[in-house]
């Protein structure tokens, strides 16, 4: 009764401020950014990974975190576009009455500025930079695994600062032989605590649902992996005007473009318990950023991961733009013992 009163409450104080929106059109937009290697190779965004010892799935799902991730110390970091770059550091417990517990902080460090007035006199510079700190606590409850992330967040752009709060729901479903797992999510449910500016008005928070699903082959040594993503709003472009040179018509998604446009693949090759390739699509992705004249491999990413004793490396490379692609490192060890 307890679990379920702290999952409702959260529900209870902010559904105020729940706004259904997506990139580009509410702030703290670094907390959709992917940091883990392996979702990053996978398509950016998993939810249903029944992998008991990786830390990174309890940052995706919260009800993904187990037991057997206690003493569990993960470094993530990006070698984002233009210098930017950006981490994710964490470490795992157990507690006997609680049950497990993670830590962490997540950042993104823009660089450096050139400070100029209106004139544009140079002044210095100036660095921008945006936190949040993460606490996460699963409980099983039944059949099913319900999850729950604190994440206080500090955003600060030369002198201007904001505050926020906000919360990840989840829960998760794995089968009996452990082959299939099914995860939803609610993600960043939150508010602006304090704005940028004196008396400014509180901007939305980047509300995602999620609905996902992955299945290991029984005897191949592979798992499929799908997430569904933004399901909170369906159509997630605007309508383009096309100009045929007569006359400018509008053009909307049909369905099945509009359906894609949620949907993140991926695929593992698991040769061994300490190897493993990694695929992944993501149509949104590819479609926002990819050129009509040159679509190249946008969208698409891969990545692979090793295991040494108590020692897990991982690696993803996500193509963003034509021009550029994203390098994801992660490292995980145990404190106890090896890894699982």
């Amino acid at each position: 009764m307890k679990f379920r009163k702290l999952l409702v409450l959260p529900l209870l104080i902010l559904s105020v401020h729940v706004v259904a929106q997506i990139g580009g059109e509410s702030t703290y937009e670094f907390l959709n950014l992917t940091n883990s290697a392996k979702m990053a190779a996978l398509g950016g965004n998993q939810i249903a990974l029944n992998d008991h010892s990786d830390l990174n799935v309890a940052y995706n799902n919260p009800a993904l975190l187990n037991d057997e991730m206690a003493g569990s110390v993960l470094m993530n970091y990006v070698n984002y576009i233009a210098d930017v770059n950006y981490g994710y550091a964490a470490f795992a417990l157990k507690t006997e009455k609680i049950g497990p517990l993670t830590f962490g902080i997540h950042y993104i460090n823009y660089g450096d500025f050139i400070k100029a007035d209106e004139t544009g006199q140079k002044e210095g510079s100036f660095r921008a930079a945006e936190y949040a700190l993460l606490a996460s606590w699963s409980k099983q409850v039944k059949a099913v695994k319900l999850g729950i992330t604190l994440k206080p967040i500090l955003s600060s752009f030369e002198s201007y600062k904001s505050v926020g709060i906000a919360f990840d729901l989840g829960a998760a479903y794995t089968s009996d032989n452990e082959l299939s797992t099914i995860g939803l999510v609610v993600r960043n449910m939150g508010t602006q605590i304090t704005t940028y500016y004196e008396n400014g008005d509180r901007e939305s928070i980047p509300l995602d649902i999620q609905l996902g699903g992955s299945q290991r082959l029984a005897h191949a040594p592979f798992r499929l992996s799908a997430t569904l993503q933004h399901l909170q709003r369906w159509r997630l472009a605007q309508d383009e005007e096309v100009d045929n040179g007569f006359e400018t018509t509008i053009e909307k998604d049909s369905f099945t473009k509009a359906f894609m446009r949620h949907v993140v693949l991926g695929v593992e090759l698991l040769p061994s318990e300490n190897f493993h390739i990694r695929a992944g699509y993501n149509f949104q992705r590819r479609q926002e950023l990819m050129f009509n004249d040159k679509k190249s491999t946008v969208g698409f990413s891969w990545g692979f991961g090793f295991q040494i004793k108590r020692f897990r490396i991982d690696y993803g490379s996500a193509r963003y733009h034509l021009s550029s692609s994203s390098n994801h490192f992660s490292v995980a060890f145990r404190l106890n013992n090896s890894l699982r």
